[in-house]
């Protein structure tokens, strides 16, 4: 007669926490870093994108588009190096928050422009329909990653990490 222990499952998921966190800090800088450095050599079709949603002064709009590939820049080198995580990803979802209501206030106002979210954007030419939904559903997932560095900000190989005096890898036996 053989007796066998019984297995207890191991939840992998505590060891695979840092390396999503690690994921999503990484696909949100690169997203920043993108966006800011496809607005940061034309900072004019930049105010112009901002412009065409219609919701604010024609000189804050301006101001507001020659400055937000900065924003974005700054925010994805941050995420990059992993300092100030959670700031950087409290100031990410704010930003895609309004992102989200821009695009949906100009759908639901019946505009045609291009969100200029990665390029100049600005009001369509005739006959080109705008994707709003598409637009919508992205800036919804990079919220989520956003949402996943506000409650785990810390991941391996980031400064935040090394300034708290942190292994780069967490051990699984703790």
């Amino acid at each position: 007669m053989t007796v066998t222990a019984a297995r207890t499952p191991v939840d992998r998921r505590p060891a695979l926490r840092p390396w999503l966190g690690t994921a999503a800090r990484l696909g949100l800088a690169t997203v920043w870093l993108v966006a800011g450095a496809t607005k940061v050599g034309d900072l004019a079709a930049s105010g112009r994108a901002v412009v065409a949603y219609q919701v604010m002064p024609y000189d804050v709009a301006t101001v507001i588009g020659a400055a937000l590939p900065f924003v974005e820049l700054a925010l994805g080198v941050i995420l990059l190096l992993g300092l100030a995580t959670r700031l950087a990803a409290g100031v990410s979802a704010a930003l895609l928050v309004v992102f989200v209501a821009g695009i949906a206030s100009a759908w639901s106002r019946g505009l045609a422009i291009d969100c200029g979210c990665f390029g100049s954007g600005g009001q369509l030419a005739a006959g080109q329909s705008p994707s709003y939904l598409p637009e919508i559903l992205r800036d919804l997932g990079f919220l989520a990653l956003a949402g996943f560095l506000l409650s785990r900000p810390r991941t391996p190989f980031s400064v935040d990490g090394w300034l708290a005096g942190e292994p780069p890898v967490e051990d699984e036996d703790d």
